[in-house]
């Protein structure tokens, strides 16, 4: 069975949206290694409607072998609204996603990836669906934006590994107990 990763970038006071208003430079050659290696061993991405509305305009021109690897893997969208999807390989799931995610994790080789620790995230995580959540740290308080602390169900995980990078961030990989 294909494992459910999910990976998000978080400020130091907690703040995992909008990214690109805050990371800077963190995203460094570093970075972009770190997260090509991880989407080379998945076949597919898992995003509800606010992500890929965030992704698809600014990451739908490949450039570069991370984008690249991207542009080319398969996406699901999870989405009741959505009708159409014109980024290249996407597939919208207008159903239960804790009823398609468990079918995904059934299917293929690779991992599922998710970006982003949003509400598709929480949800699968509190249906014991994921099965790691990385969180890379980036040493820059945000000030404002959507948090990563909100309510919802308890659970607790395991250390799998701390990464340090040249630039301060640092990566925090956890397991599901």
């Amino acid at each position: 069975m294909r494992k459910l990763i999910v990976s998000s970038l978080v400020s130091l006071d907690g703040i995992h949206g909008d990214p690109q208003s805050w990371i800077g430079d963190y995203f460094d050659e570093q970075a972009a290694e770190e997260s090509l290696a991880v989407l080379l061993d998945s076949d597919a991405m898992l995003m509800g409607r606010n992500t890929y509305d965030y992704f698809a305009p600014a990451w739908s021109s490949p450039s570069g072998p991370y984008l690249g690897r991207i542009y080319e893997m398969r996406k699901y969208v999870f989405s009741s609204t959505m009708m159409a999807a014109d980024w290249n390989n996407t597939t919208i799931i207008p159903g239960d996603p804790v009823a398609a995610v468990a079918e995904l994790k059934e299917q293929g080789d690779g991992h599922l990836v998710i970006y982003g620790y949003g509400q598709l995230a929480q949800t699968l995580l509190e249906h014991g669906l994921v099965d790691q959540l990385s969180f890379v740290i980036i040493p820059v308080m945000a000030g404002d934006g959507t948090t990563l602390f909100r309510p919802g169900q308890r659970t607790n995980l395991r250390l799998v590994s701390v990464t340090e990078r040249r630039n301060g961030a640092v990566t925090l990989s956890y397991a599901t107990a």
